[in-house]
């Protein structure tokens, strides 16, 4: 082996402390980084235990800019001024004076997610908060108050879809356990209730006999006034009861039919007066409600046109709620009843006591029945299946939540969750949609309860029940959603050989050797050159199976693909900083199984460069030979490269086109999807959006449909960093089907969960839409591999997180496999797992031989006190598909003409161990070099015509440059499902002659 460079001691420093990938300049960290500040890491928490939050004071959320820092600095300000300050699930920041009880401190491993605003710290993780203390003096845990003077607690009790007490009063300052039952005496009222902590309601009687009491572990928010006090909760009351009687008469402004009376002239518009109305005798029969101690008729109805409904009324003189139409069932009362004076007029009628004075603005009210479940008329296979009450751990049941306050309908949840392939729909809250599995029910420990339990109405239907609190109506889809196949033949993954690299870059050349390329520094050897050429002849081997080469600029992030000349030449663009980003780097692959090559890779950035520096670019063989560069960014972490460029560049002088929709999409779109279509077109695919190219302008010419991306969040992305993978389905003679676009995996923006689907789409039919199709676990930076008998080996990646050093968790170590030749739905075979986690860096090529290489994994994630989580991984793998795992001979063929004219006919002679010709197959993998999950040829595969006669078999090559751009393929034949070992053929020669480029005398020029 030649000699190795030695690294020095400055270099390797600068290595171990070198910037990250596109999120982040540092390892994310639990260190606080904060000047003149007594604020200090108390380590990680769970929360959410038994429903209550370990810190339940102020709170926010922010899925883009949340840091340690900024939520530090939100705890300690004005009113959210306290004691502790935790973050969690990288986007949410809470605030407290206390732990609650049962809370426990845990590893801070398990404190792992990066925050949305800095990838360089640690925000928590579901449930788990890490939490900063500002080293003062916590004060008394808060309790429920047992008792005030003469008022006793009664405990907590539910105030959401019928009202326990239906009076809000004002307090004199805020609001205490001492204020409201103050108020609720002064105004004449024996029970007193706290809420949500800043309102206050009293009560003749408790009017919802089912509202309680609950347990007091409910009532969990502390007083506005006081925060050594409780005062109820979100939807729950403090309930306290005047234990002696109380003389002084309930406060009504009027009760004189003779003095108030409803508005009927003077209203604006076309507003009329409607009626007076039962209120609460099953609920609320409006919602939006807006409190005013100065409320009038008029006031009321400017609130509800300014929020465009067109029913407004008053209530208990203060109280005005708005809608478009009367639900549950109300019914018409008296015009008497409604006899309370308006807080901010004697003379005007405000309702009364469970009476409503309602208004309209075209004189109809529309009154809408008493909700029920909906059990008839769903939309496909669904049925009803009970009400599912979610554990009191307060874990959720179902992991994807849609949150749709005014459009919540049962139909709707059920075809989002039915889209995305999800058999289970659970609705809550009226307002909440969750999808997801029934092993999810078993798994969390839900139960199902009565029906009469889950009585809230459909934000969106309100004739129809969602829920209630921590209540689902549950949906079962009857029928088989998902039919992921498991079968007795999975294949394996098998050790191949150690390594010298963590490689970014695998590609097999034509001499049937896999060349590496790796960032500077991420091997665990200190010598490590950084490019290697491995010989699969000699994995047993290790000293002589591998072949020092060298790069002379650092390559971490660029692309590269197979060139059409004669040599087969491997080209690398693109780089990560300074002069490596205008990086042209080219081998030409040499030597022979068991015979060491002796070129290497060839740079010179005084001679040829990109026209612009690009980081995460995507390199295209265009049909004219030509090389399309597409993307990126100007150096780590630096401004977009918003643009394309073409290889070798045409004359002129800058020939660089700005892409506006790339600008538009930064930073989610780099390494964007480049693709040839049968018509010449170009398709590019990045973030969550697609379109269609002309060939010569590069003009748009389709605008696709957005990509889908998650059940619960449009805004999940398919590009690095969100990182799915994307091929082209097989293409069968004579080449006039369609053809397909397949993209599997990605991850969501903020809270970075990864997506479990693989969509697809025919881009040139009319009106193309996408097909989605659910996969058996969820997947960012998936590899995918195209295997000879046209199916896809999906493999690699994480079950949560995103691209980059130390940004996902949770590796999945399970192989799938997907056929496109089976009905949609039932494509997908789950395999083999493995035991190595492959996570960002890693790559899964085709060999020669039909078996898949596994390499990689650069994830650089660690614990705090700095071991690794996931190591960085050197290991190389296989995996034998199935087809090579069954016992049966691979068949073998001899080629004497590998270079193929388009349209042209060759002959192979075959020999069959198996099957007959018959039922034999041949097809034609295009050379790919694959990074990031980005296999630069498309991955491209074509199924050939032939004909036999006795051995000898006549191949027909494919018709033109559009469904076969020029480059080199592995021809396999395929006895029945057995491959044979490929052959490399060269198909439509090199029309950009590039054989010929670049003209200086320190490259090699093979010849086209």
């Amino acid at each position: 082996m030649a000699d190795r460079t030695t690294f020095s001691l400055i270099w390797i420093i600068f290595l171990l402390t070198a910037t990250a990938c596109a999120y982040g300049s540092d390892f994310p960290s639990h260190h606080l980084h904060l000047h003149d500040t007594t604020w200090a890491a108390l380590g990680c928490w769970t929360d959410g235990i038994g429903g209550t939050r370990t810190l339940s004071a102020a709170t926010y959320t922010d899925t883009v800019n949340m840091t340690i820092k900024s939520c530090i600095n939100f705890c300690s300000t004005g009113s959210n001024a306290n004691v502790y300050a935790g973050v969690e699930y990288a986007q949410e920041c809470y605030c407290g004076n206390y732990f609650s009880s049962g809370t426990t401190n845990v590893s801070s491993s398990d404190c792992d997610m990066a925050c949305t605003g800095n990838a360089g710290e640690f925000c928590g993780a579901g449930n788990r908060l890490y939490i900063f203390g500002s080293g003062t003096q916590s004060p008394a845990s808060p309790i429920l108050v047992p008792s005030i003077g003469n008022w006793s607690l009664l405990g907590c009790y539910n105030n959401s879809a019928t009202r326990a007490l239906s009076y809000r009063t004002d307090v004199t300052g805020s609001v205490t356990v001492e204020s409201c039952t103050t108020a609720c005496y002064n105004a004449g009222y024996p029970y007193a209730g706290m809420k949500y902590p800043d309102e206050c309601y009293c009560g003749l009687t408790i009017e919802n006999n089912n509202s309680g009491p609950t347990p007091n572990t409910d009532c969990d928010m502390t007083c506005a006034g006081n925060l050594s006090e409780y005062c109820g909760g979100s939807y729950q009351l403090s309930m306290y009861h005047y234990i002696q009687a109380i003389t002084t008469p309930p406060v009504v402004n009027s009760v004189n039919p003779s003095t108030v009376s409803p508005v009927k002239s003077g209203l604006p518009g076309n507003w009329t007066y409607g009626g007076c109305y039962v209120d609460n005798a099953n609920g609320h029969v409006l919602g939006n409600e807006f409190d005013s101690s100065s409320m009038t008729v008029e006031s009321c109805i400017a609130n509800c046109v300014g929020q465009k409904f067109t029913i407004a009324a008053i209530e208990y003189s203060t109280q005005c709620f708005c809608g478009d139409y009367l639900i549950n069932g109300a019914t018409e009362a008296a015009d008497s009843d409604c006899n309370m004076a308006c807080g901010g007029s004697a003379t005007e009628a405000c309702g009364g006591p469970n009476r409503l004075s309602v208004y309209s603005s075209n004189g109809n009210t529309t009154i809408l029945p008493v909700p029920v479940v909906q059990k008839t008329s769903l939309p496909g296979q669904w049925v009803y299946e009970g009400c599912l009450a979610e554990p009191s751990t307060g874990v959720r049941i179902f992991q994807y939540e849609n949150e749709w306050t005014t459009n919540n309908t049962v139909d709707a949840c059920l075809n989002q969750c039915a889209a995305f392939g999800y058999p289970v729909t659970g609705l809550e809250y009226g307002v909440q949609c969750f999808c997801g599995d029934v092993s999810d029910i078993t798994a969390a420990g839900g139960t199902y309860v009565s029906d009469s339990q889950c009585n809230m109405a459909c934000s969106g239907d309100p004739i129809h029940l969602c829920g209630a609190g921590n209540r689902l109506s549950t949906y079962y889809w009857n029928g088989t959603m998902n039919m992921w196949k498991t079968p007795a033949n999975t294949g394996y993954y098998e050790f191949l050989i150690g390594g010298l690299v963590v490689p970014l870059i695998a590609t097999v050349g034509i001499n049937n050797k896999v060349t590496f390329l790796e960032k500077h520094g991420t091997s665990e050897y200190n010598n490590s050159t950084g490019a290697y050429e491995l010989d699969l002849s000699l994995v047993n081997n290790y000293r002589l199976a591998w072949r020092e080469m060298h790069v002379k600029t650092d390559v971490f992030c660029s692309g590269s693909i197979i060139l059409p000349d004669k040599g087969g030449r491997q080209i690398n663009l693109g780089g990560w900083s300074l002069s490596s980003t205008f990086g042209v780097r080219l081998y030409t692959p040499d030597g022979s199984p068991g015979v060491n090559g002796t070129n290497g890779w060839e740079e010179n950035v005084n001679e040829l460069t990109l026209q612009r520096g690009r980081w995460y670019p995507t390199a295209m063989m265009m049909p004219n030979g030509s090389i399309l560069v597409v993307g990126g960014e100007s150096g780590s972490n630096a401004s977009p490269q918003p643009s394309l460029e073409i290889l070798p560049a045409p004359h002129g002088g800058d020939t660089v086109i700005t892409l506006d929709y790339l600008r538009r999409t930064d930073p989610y779109n780099l390494y964007p999807f480049l693709l040839v279509l049968p018509s010449g077109r170009f398709f590019i695919g990045y973030y969550n959006e697609a379109r269609i190219l002309d060939p010569v302008t590069f003009d748009t010419v389709t605008v696709l449909p957005n990509m889908p991306g998650a059940v619960n969040n449009f805004l999940a992305g398919r590009s690095y960093p969100m990182e799915g993978s994307a091929v082209l389905l097989p293409q069968y003679a004579p080449y006039t089907d369609p053809i397909e676009v397949l993209i599997c995996g990605g991850s969501t923006i903020g809270a970075a969960i990864a997506l479990d689907n693989c969509i697809s789409i025919a881009p040139e039919v009319p009106n193309a839409t996408w097909t989605l199709e659910r996969m058996p676990s969820k997947r960012v930076m998936p590899c995918i591999t195209t295997l000879p008998d046209g199916t896809y080996m999906i493999m690699n990646g994480a079950h949560q997180g995103v691209a980059g050093f130390g940004l996902a968790k949770d590796p999945n170590l399970s192989a799938i496999l997907y056929d496109p030749s089976q009905p949609i739905g039932r494509r997908i075979s789950i395999l083999n797992n493995t035991i190595v986690a492959r996570l960002y860096h890693s790559e899964a090529t085709l060999l020669p031989d039909g078996r898949v290489l596994v390499s990689g994994s650069d994830s650089q994630t660690y614990y705090p006190n700095k071991t690794a989580v996931y190591p960085e991984e050197m290991r190389i793998e296989v995996y034998i598909p199935p087809y090579l795992n069954q016992g049966l001979a691979q068949p073998k063929f001899t080629i004497i003409e590998t270079d193929w004219a388009l349209g042209g006919q060759y002959s192979i002679t075959v020999t069959l161990f198996q099957g007959t010709r018959s039922t034999m197959r041949v097809s034609l993998v295009a050379a790919s070099s694959s990074t990031h999950g980005n296999i630069m040829s498309g991955g491209r595969i074509l199924f050939p015509a032939f004909s036999c006669s006795g051995s000898t078999c006549t191949i027909t090559a494919p018709p033109n440059a559009y469904v076969c751009p020029p480059g080199w393929h592995q021809l396999f034949i395929l006895d029945g499902p057995t491959p044979s070992h490929s052959a490399w053929v060269r198909i439509g020669g090199d029309p950009a002659k590039l054989g010929n480029w670049p003209d200086y005398p320190d490259f090699t020029r093979p010849g086209v």
